[in-house]
């Protein structure tokens, strides 16, 4: 089994930055990463998708938060992170992340943390 813990939510005001931290734990078992993805849902919203960067380190950005978040791996310590910057109140959201691969090479899995919030309010 993997376990994802998000860190680092909180409340901000408008133009602000926070940067969210996501650790992986597959100590239990054998997990080849495809992506990690960082995700977001409001209250009776769809969950939406908010950046990814693959196992090579290819970044992709939701239509509405590139240029003003950024995505990043550390490999070595299974962890990735997503540095918001410019928060607006329409970030406000809980904010997920998801880990796709393969586990011992045969099942391919996702797994979910359990979500951190992000306030953007005065």
């Amino acid at each position: 089994q993997v376990q994802l813990v998000e860190s680092g939510g909180g409340l901000v005001q408008p133009g602000g930055s926070l940067t969210l931290s996501c650790v992986m734990d597959a100590s239990g078992t054998i997990f080849n990463v495809d992506a990690m993805y960082w995700y977001r849902q409001g209250a009776g919203e769809e969950r939406e998708m908010v950046a990814s960067i693959t196992s090579s380190g290819s970044a992709f950005y939701g239509w509405n938060t590139q240029g003003r978040f950024t995505i990043s791996r550390d490999s070595t310590k299974n962890t990735v992170f997503l540095r918001m910057n410019s928060l607006k109140p329409e970030d406000t959201n809980v904010y997920y992340c998801n880990v796709e691969g393969y586990e011992r090479g045969i099942y391919k899995r996702t797994f979910w943390g359990q979500g951190t919030q992000v306030t953007v309010s005065s």
